[in-house]
């Protein structure tokens, strides 16, 4: 058996979230989709958002499916890199618009099918600081994925056209054949215990053995949610910023859109090592940067150097943040648990990013704010201070069970 120790089999663990979200590989292939196609901007954006219906789906129904199969989560991994693969490079081959939505919905599904269980097998292979250590390295591989495989398929885009670009979709074989022969079979994830590093003490004042899901796990749910809508609302309203400061020939927001994924992937790998020194306090260092990053990003007022700044640092406090939630996990259910409250977390997380452009939208108007030039930016001073309150919550709510324990 391959040591899950070793450098390669963590590589190998980490490889499948590498691919979870190249569902935005082609975003560089629309504009040549929609003309090949013949059909409108919004159809070409769907191509882009649907994976994103079926992973929301997917994700509720993987851990019922393992349980009505008895499927290991090992084997639910490979089966929806799979799906992945195939379904990735089905544009090679049609010229209909319909086939090849229908097969980004069901490369959605792949990505739902095992995206929790990449996770959860972390939480339940590793514990203490090797297994904080992996969740940011996993966080930080979805960002070096989504940097990649975009790289990687507007590189074809340029010299053999959009069919081709979505080749880059076979990469999900090279994962998979990885995992494959180094990821050893999860028998262990089977079992209903885990060793727990006892993170989540301060959120809980159970002592018992881990028995059923604890409703703190409710309350991550929610905090996924609000994290993402902060962090895609972001994402979404900086091109339009960045025209209404530079004027509307400006072309240059991809390039800072890309700089913000790298400050993520650091936050990722460091995630790890600011863990270890800080453990449960990490997340008041996460909430403070990204209230920060939101108060820059608000009041930048035509500054566009100071809303950039505002761009480039929310990514580095998200992954500080999402990795402890994820770590929290194992210390709030069962083992045999860990896939459904991985899923429900993962949930909160996509439905962030789906509901962000609405909520955005609610904010402007409860403000009195138009949707355009500067305006954009209105959301962001409520959510810096909405993030500064949920962090008094959690210190006080930790303080107090501190005291009656």
């Amino acid at each position: 058996m391959n040591s899950k120790n070793s450098i390669i089999t963590k590589l190998a663990f980490l490889s499948v979230s590498f691919m979870v979200t190249s569902a935005y590989a082609i975003q560089g292939s629309l504009p040549q989709l929609k003309a090949a196609l013949g059909i409108s901007q919004t159809q070409s954006e769907y191509l882009v958002t649907t994976p994103s219906f079926a992973v929301m789906i997917f994700v509720v129904l993987s851990p019922l499916l393992q349980q009505w199969f008895n499927i290991s989560d090992k084997k639910i991994i490979m089966a929806g890199v799979t799906i992945v693969g195939l379904a990735g490079i089905v544009p090679l081959f049609a010229d209909n618009y319909t086939t090849i939505l229908i097969s980004r919905l069901i490369l959605g599904a792949g990505f739902g099918l095992y995206n929790s269980q990449a996770i959860s097998m972390i939480s339940v292979w590793y514990e203490g600081t090797t297994r904080a250590q992996m969740l940011g390295w996993r966080a930080a591989a979805e960002q070096i994925g989504q940097a990649c495989t975009l790289a990687i398929a507007g590189l074809i885009l340029s010299y053999a056209g959009w069919h081709a670009s979505f080749a880059v979709y076979l990469l999900a074989f090279v994962v998979l054949f990885f995992f494959a022969i180094r990821v050893p079979d999860d028998s262990k994830a089977q079992d209903n215990s885990v060793t727990e590093d006892n993170l989540a003490d301060e959120l809980t004042d159970e002592s018992e053995p881990i028995k059923k899901i604890s409703p703190v796990v409710y309350l991550l749910v929610l905090f996924a949610f609000l994290l993402v809508v902060d962090y895609v609302g972001m994402e979404n309203r900086f091109p339009g910023l960045a025209v209404a400061i530079k004027g509307s020939n400006y072309t240059g927001s991809s390039m800072f859109l890309s700089l913000m994924l790298i400050g993520a992937t650091l936050g990722g790998l460091f995630y790890g090592s600011i863990n270890k020194v800080l453990g449960f306090n990490t997340v008041y260092l996460g909430l403070g940067l990204m209230a920060i990053s939101n108060f820059l990003f608000a009041f930048a007022n035509g500054n566009f150097v100071m809303l950039v700044i505002g761009l480039l640092l929310i990514g580095f406090p998200l992954q500080l943040v999402s990795p402890l939630i994820f770590n929290l996990l194992p210390d709030l259910a069962p083992a045999k648990r860990q896939p459904l409250v991985t899923s429900m977390v993962l949930i909160g997380f996509n439905f962030g990013a789906f509901f962000s452009p609405t909520i955005a939208e609610w904010m402007n108007r409860l403000m009195g704010r138009p949707l355009s030039g500067m305006n954009l930016a209105a959301p962001f001073s409520i959510y810096g201070i909405m993030l500064i309150v949920i962090a008094l919550i959690i210190f006080f709510a930790t303080r107090r069970s501190k005291q009656t324990n």
